[in-house]
């Protein structure tokens, strides 16, 4: 504050742009709003007498300038990122604030982001008139600001460049506004991890250049509104962890170019609409703890790119398809805490690519079919516990699997001549002299894991290609 006051007692000595020798100049009024902002946020009181030329000869990590259309020697600043993951700069103060008035002293900002800045019990949020002057704005990233609250305000619709919206893991709440939808630059929404409560707003249907939407880990109700089927460029839907309730409806299938989608962990019903067959590209399907209460959806059969299928907890009924063996991309398959009956297809050995199988907590029967070598290949991430009607031949895996947990099936003998357990409900430890032995699952949770343990993979890819769009604009 004090480097300020000096400045603002030497501006009426100093030309209307500042320069040091021969360097390109910054506005003044660019200048002190520079100073201004940043000095809000940093927990270093003298940051402005250590860069008082912060584009030039005194440069900060988290400053980005370029020069005036026309005019080289003129220099607007044009992005501004605080946060500890900036090499070299100082971490956010916990008295930090945001200076909406600096803000509109920025016209030619194209990027904003503060990470994890906004940490204290002293709530921030962000003023209406933020954005009333920031018609450059391309991208505004507040992210891990557990402090940071409020709703977001309708004057959002302003931002008319803006292409990367995140707003993840803050405190904000209320309901999504339905000026949203005017963001028709839009690639990027990212609301997740918030408190963000009511319905899905239908205009996120006019985001015709979105491709990335996570609004995951909120407290969003209502229905899936259909418009989300105009969204023809998105290629992730992420919109786990909510309340939502009701049918998928059968527009999402004009989403030709999706590669995920999420809607764990909410309370949709079945059954899902045989229009997600033209979602060809998809990679990803997760539907896990959803209340369908119904069959395995054929239409899998016709995605042949799926990587990952969860649809655990959804009290599915009926037998588990054979065309699962068609699907040579797969890499995990959750069907666990259903009521599928019938027999394990053996063929699902087939698939050259499959890391994960958790077929636990059915109705399924008869013998265990695997191959030893499958067994042994997938070893703990092979589950098919508490499904009392299966049963395995006596020595055929030894110890392959730590989650098999089948009794021998009626008739086999170990090597010594006795009869194996025949209990249906398991054994009650390691058997000994020679026969069959299985070890409960280490996994404190009693199961092999979800589909993150391998889907994780998908997303970090997916962070960096969004983060690849953020670079690409910000050159």
């Amino acid at each position: 504050m004090a480097a300020r006051i000096i400045f603002l007692f030497l501006l009426p000595f100093l030309p209307c742009s500042v320069s040091v020798s021969n360097s390109p100049a910054m506005p003044v009024d660019e200048l002190i709003a520079l100073l201004d902002l940043v000095g809000g946020l940093v927990a270093e009181p003298g940051w402005a007498e250590l860069h008082p030329h912060p584009c030039t000869d005194t440069p900060w990590p988290g400053i980005q300038c370029e020069a005036a259309a026309g005019d080289a020697g003129i220099l607007h600043v044009t992005g501004i990122h605080v946060g500890a993951d900036v090499s070299s700069s100082p971490p956010c103060k916990s008295s930090a604030f945001l200076s909406a008035d600096a803000l509109l002293h920025l016209p030619f900002l194209k990027t904003f982001s503060l990470f994890g800045c906004f940490l204290s019990t002293n709530s921030v949020s962000l003023p209406p008139s933020m954005f009333t002057n920031s018609s450059s704005l391309e991208q505004l990233v507040l992210d891990a600001n557990t402090g940071l609250t409020g709703e977001i305000p309708s004057s959002v619709s302003k931002l008319k460049r803006l292409r990367v919206l995140c707003l993840s893991q803050n405190a904000f709440h209320g309901v999504i506004p339905e000026e949203i939808g005017s963001l028709r630059s839009l690639q990027e929404l990212d609301l997740s991890y918030n408190r963000f409560r009511g319905e899905i707003p239908v205009e996120i249907g006019e985001l015709s250049s979105l491709r990335i939407i996570d609004l995951s880990s909120n407290e969003l109700q209502g229905g899936l509104p259909a418009s989300i089927g105009n969204l023809h460029s998105l290629q992730k839907i992420d919109f786990s962890l909510n309340y939502l309730s009701g049918r998928v409806p059968p527009e999402l299938g004009e989403l030709k170019n999706l590669v995920l989608l999420d809607f764990s962990n909410n309370n949709l019903t079945g059954p899902l609409p045989d229009a997600l067959s033209r979602l060809n590209e998809l990679e990803y399907f997760l539907m896990e703890n959803n209340p369908l209460n119904t069959s395995i959806p054929l239409f899998l059969s016709g995605l042949k790119k799926l990587q990952v299928i969860g649809i655990s907890g959804c009290g599915l009924l009926g037998s588990i398809p054979s065309f699962f063996a068609s699907l040579v991309s797969l890499t995990a398959l959750s069907l666990d805490k259903n009521s599928l009956n019938g027999s394990v297809p053996e063929s699902l050995e087939s698939l050259p690519k499959l890391g994960q199988l958790n077929l636990s907590q059915n109705q399924l029967s008869g013998e265990i079919g695997f191959s030893e070598e499958f067994v042994r290949r997938l070893g703990k991430r092979l589950d098919v516990r508490d499904n009392h009607g299966l049963c395995t031949k006596v020595h055929k895996y030894q110890e392959n699997s730590f989650n098999l947990e089948a009794p021998p099936c009626l008739g086999s003998t170990a090597n010594n001549g006795r009869i194996g357990n025949k209990s249906l409900g398991g054994n009650n430890g390691d058997e000994e002299n020679g026969d069959l032995k299985i070890k409960p699952s280490s996994n404190g949770n009693g199961g092999t894991g979800s589909w993150h343990e391998l889907g994780i993979i998908f997303l970090w890819q997916l962070s960096l290609q969004a983060m690849a769009i953020v670079m690409t604009l910000a050159v």
